[in-house]
């Protein structure tokens, strides 16, 4: 190729440039983009943008602002990741609101903040500060309003201070029956004391394509259980904070109502610093009919051996997975077995033989027994896909830790051993954090069972 003809490469017509592209890989797609500023042009079109996500950190300027120009009506998946109480970040997240408003690709959107202490509505506009229902809530039920394009996902992130605007945002929607995700569980600023979300049945009756939904345990009675046995829910996560003494509680007879419409529903009941709600898991929240399948209590300072023993002789057919977390510089003290002296009996061993579906096991905060860890790769074996501890009791000689570790082993299938706290997330640890970095650990732990 001489030099003649090789200079012309850059004045090929996008027509003739799109073609070419059209027969490439998207990785080498890619790479022929970045050969001149032409060619890197006509690579922005629908045709090769298809399904195409993107993660937009609000605090990275240029991002957003080819965002703006270039990427907005490419993209079908929108990932906002922001500081929901920095003033500046709330103002270009306005802007990007009105601007997606405007494009008719965009089907799901997702918000993710970074700071996790929250406000409620009502604190947040004081001394000067953003107004929320005019540069965040409001352009936002523009974008749910459109017209031509309908919003399958609506991830509002577990931002308190969104989940308010539930109703308003539902009402906003142009094509509610379109709707396939539905993020409306929240972090409580003051899990305590925190206004109720009110929801009108009707409107989530109108999601009739509904796969995805969360929502807070307030919200929930009977009545909107008995509307949501009619969408094809594929996954539902229950958020319990507080318990309000006049919540009435769902009844055998509705989960077992609602749950005759499911074969294969994952039902994910999550406890987030519930201090007073755990103490009575079993007796105000769980019901035998209930179909849950996983279950999350996160640092609640609490371990309830009741709930774990009553949960696996009453929902053995669905139990798959139970995580129970708490820090271990508040807990470290805190032996199992101790807790089990009631008893006679290790509740997590005895979940092991009678829930045949159970996959995962992950307990930090609390001590346990090898022995028993031993007992319950051996009920479990190879079924058990994940088993994670932190803790466990140093009594044994370090020879006979080997010997355990290597049995666990061989009974899972895999290499296993505990995990060293200094190398996970410094909200396990054996040092005092402040709350948003725990905080930030249950907002990553709730998106991953939103998502998964």
């Amino acid at each position: 190729m001489n030099r003649r003809t090789s200079a012309k490469w850059e004045e090929l017509p996008s027509l003739v440039l799109g073609q070419i592209y059209e027969y490439l890989e998207p990785h080498d797609r890619l790479n022929a983009s970045q050969s001149c500023k032409h060619w890197r042009s006509v690579i922005f079109q629908k045709r090769f943008f298809v399904n195409f996500k993107l993660k937009l950190n609000i605090d990275n300027d240029r991002q957003c602002k080819f965002f703006r120009h270039t990427l907005y009506n490419l993209t079908k998946e929108l990932i906002i990741i922001f500081d929901f109480i920095n003033v500046f970040h709330i103002e270009k997240i306005r802007r990007i609101l009105y601007r997606i408003a405007r494009c008719d690709n965009l089907q799901g959107l997702r918000f993710q903040t970074n700071n996790v202490g929250l406000m409620p509505p009502g604190d947040i506009s004081e001394e000067g500060l953003v107004d929320i229902e005019q540069l965040f809530v409001e352009p936002l039920k523009v974008f749910l309003n459109r017209k031509k394009t309908s919003c399958i996902i609506l991830d509002l992130g577990a931002i308190e201070a969104l989940t308010y605007y539930g109703l308003d945002f539902l009402k906003s929607l142009s094509r509610p029956q379109d709707l396939k995700q539905l993020t409306l569980a929240s972090i409580k600023y003051d899990p305590s004391h925190y206004p109720m979300f009110p929801m009108e049945n009707s409107l989530l009756q109108k999601c009739s394509s509904l796969q995805v939904l969360s929502l807070d345990y307030d919200t929930l009675n009977e009545e909107l259980l008995h509307v949501l046995k009619f969408l094809p829910l594929k996954k539902f996560l229950i958020c319990v904070h507080g318990l309000d003494r006049h919540h009435a509680g769902i009844s055998e007879r509705a989960w077992a109502e609602f749950s005759a419409n499911f074969t294969n529903l994952e039902l994910i009941v999550t406890l987030v610093y519930a201090f007073e709600a755990v103490e009575v898991l079993q007796l105000r929240i769980l019901r035998q009919n209930m179909p849950i399948t996983h279950l999350r209590v996160l640092f609640c300072d609490y371990m309830n051996v009741e709930a774990l023993d009553w949960i696996s002789l009453n929902n053995s057919a669905t139990l798959k997975s139970i995580q129970w977390i708490d820090s271990a510089y508040k807990h470290s003290d805190n032996n199992t077995m101790d807790l089990f002296l009631r008893t006679g009996q290790d509740p997590l061993v005895m979940m092991s033989w009678r829930c045949k579906n159970l996959e995962e096991i992950v307990i930090h905060g609390y001590v346990l027994d090898p022995h028993n860890i031993v007992g319950i790769s051996r009920l479990r074996g190879r079924t058990l896909k994940r088993l994670e501890v932190s803790m466990i009791d140093s009594t044994p000689n370090e020879a006979s830790m080997d010997s355990f570790i290597e049995e666990i082993n061989t009974l899972l299938g895999q290499k296993w051993e505990p995990f060293n706290l200094n190398n996970m997330h410094p909200a396990l640890g054996y040092m005092p954090v402040a709350d948003d970095v725990r905080d930030e650990y249950v907002f990553d732990l709730i998106r991953r069972d939103i998502s998964n």
